[in-house]
């Protein structure tokens, strides 16, 4: 039987002992309320959101392995919810795919390691090149009540989208540049992340309390996102919006714990130590952001600061780390385009010490990483990034967007670190290669385009290219440039109903 057939077969056969049970229990549970909608409950909504994306990769140079490949990825989501009087409902199935992955991918040489996420991919589903599966992706009741709002389930959830700002510019900062930093479901990802979670929100006048206590499930790489994880997060964040929307800002708390204490820690030190060190990880996260936007001449300013600090044990080690950004720019009035040109700074703390008893590398928890490094190649942790960019609304459904990153590492005697966080109970979720003393990384060029062709399809495009410096070339001295780019079509229909979660 050849692959493309074997996964096929095999993605029906965990369809019909895992998928099946759930799409009926949910038409079994849906049917009653459903008939029930003509005395003054709400309507029955159906979601239904599929994703195919054709990925190309040209990794840094790993001969005689496979660095340049293409794989398509489909994400299919599907459900149901329900307003009723004061009460929500979701019940919410996804369906991941990955075709053709490359099985010559990964480098025996530890340092050079996956060669871009089709190696990754490979790697965390058994070296399989057609991983499919189905899983309950969320399902929730929630009680929305005048002034608060109480949840109780399997959903996502986002740091820093506590609030919804009207003004456009505000809105943009707060969902591009200051949520999921920390804590989010990895949406880039075809598995994606969910949590298996109680939060609330009190809104208190114009101040917005939210708490929540979550334990993180498996997916994001690995296909499966059914089981739990040995992770678990708390978040309480204080948020108020000001002067019209026109400035915002968050003061947070996070607490970080991971009992996966089988597993080997990504850092810095010699493995012989880190194989040795079978602790817990409890990391509290302490910081805040303000926003604000500031009308000047034809268009306006715009203000960004986010900063934070940690504390805690690293296994063995204590914690002690930071990370700050501060960005700024200028968007034009609305005309027939606004171009809006941003620049940022963004430094987060490295460790200049693997033999001492303090782990200095911040941490990035549970994130989305690819918000704030658009080729997956790189993330928050020892990272100093200085950058510019370039947006644009040429038209009314065309967003167009152009960055330019220098990327340094902080420390150059810890690690280039890559990864967004735990996704199963095999592996750390974090990879990190030497730097070998030095801390000039790369510099990455992109664009992208997306395009909203109707109410319920987009088409987006994006590509990048990236000049590696002297940490890459010391790790793949064949080439140290790469490219990476994807086509992507995105079909999200929605009817009535209670709203669905964020893709």
């Amino acid at each position: 039987m050849n692959p493309i057939r074997r996964s096929a077969v095999c993605a029906l056969r965990f369809f019909s002992v895992t998928a099946a049970p759930l799409v009926i229990g949910l038409a079994l549970f849906a049917a009653p309320l459903a008939s029930a909608q003509s005395s003054s409950t709400g309507n029955l909504g159906v979601l239904v959101y599929d994703r195919t994306r054709i990925d190309t990769w040209q990794w840094f140079a790993a001969p005689p392995l496979n660095n340049t490949y293409g794989y398509t990825e489909s994400l299919l989501r599907l459900g149901m919810d329900q307003h009723l009087h004061r009460w929500d409902w979701e019940l919410e199935l996804s369906q991941p795919s990955m075709l053709d992955l490359p099985d010559n991918a990964v480098s025996p040489v530890a340092a050079q390691g996956q060669l871009g996420l089709g190696g990754t991919y490979y790697a965390a589903n058994g070296k399989n090149a057609y991983p499919a599966a189905a899983f309950l992706k969320t399902g929730f009741i929630r009680y929305d009540g005048e002034a608060t709002h109480l949840r109780v389930g399997r959903y996502e959830f986002f740091d820093g989208e506590e609030t919804h700002p009207g003004n456009p510019t505000l809105a943009w900062l707060q969902d591009n540049r200051v949520a999921s930093r920390l804590i989010s479901n990895f949406g880039f990802t075809n598995a994606q992340r969910s949590f298996d979670a109680v939060d609330g929100q009190w809104q208190l006048g114009s101040w917005n309390l939210t708490g929540m206590a979550a334990r993180s499930d498996q997916g994001v790489f690995n296909m499966n996102g059914n089981p739990e994880l040995n992770v678990d997060v708390q978040y309480l964040a204080l948020t108020h919006p000001q002067a019209h929307q026109h400035v915002l800002w968050r003061v947070f708390a996070i607490g970080y714990h991971d009992g996966r204490t089988g597993i080997t820690k990504t850092d810095n030190r010699p493995l012989p130590l880190r194989n040795a060190d079978h602790n817990n990880i409890r990391i509290g996260t302490w910081g805040g952001n303000l926003t604000a936007v500031v009308p000047g001449g034809p268009g306006q300013f715009d203000f960004l600061f986010w900063g934070a600090v940690q504390n805690g044990r690293w296994g063995t080690l204590g914690q002690s780390a930071g990370a700050a950004a501060l960005e700024g720019g200028y968007r034009m009035g609305k005309r027939a385009a606004a171009p809006w040109l941003r620049g940022g700074w963004f430094r987060s703390t490295g460790d200049s010490n693997p033999t001492d008893k303090t782990n200095n590398t911040f941490f990035q928890l549970l994130p989305t990483p690819r918000l704030y490094a658009r080729v997956p190649f790189y993330n928050l942790m020892n990272n100093t990034d200085d950058f510019v960019q370039l947006i644009d609304n040429p038209a009314k459904r065309l967003a167009l967007r152009s960055d330019l990153h220098w990327l340094q590492l902080t420390s150059g005697r810890d690690l280039w670190y890559q990864g967004g966080g735990a996704f199963d109970n095999k592996v750390f979720g974090y990879v990190g290669r030497p730097a070998n003393g030095s801390t000039s990384l790369a510099s990455v060029a992109d664009i992208s385009a997306d395009w909203q062709a109707a109410k319920t399809v987009s088409l987006n495009f994006y590509y990048a290219y990236v000049q590696g410096k002297s940490v890459v070339a010391a790790i793949y001295p064949s080439s140290r440039n790469m490219q990476f780019g994807y086509v992507e079509f995105v079909y999200h229909w929605h009817s009535h109903g209670a709203g669905a979660g964020k893709k």
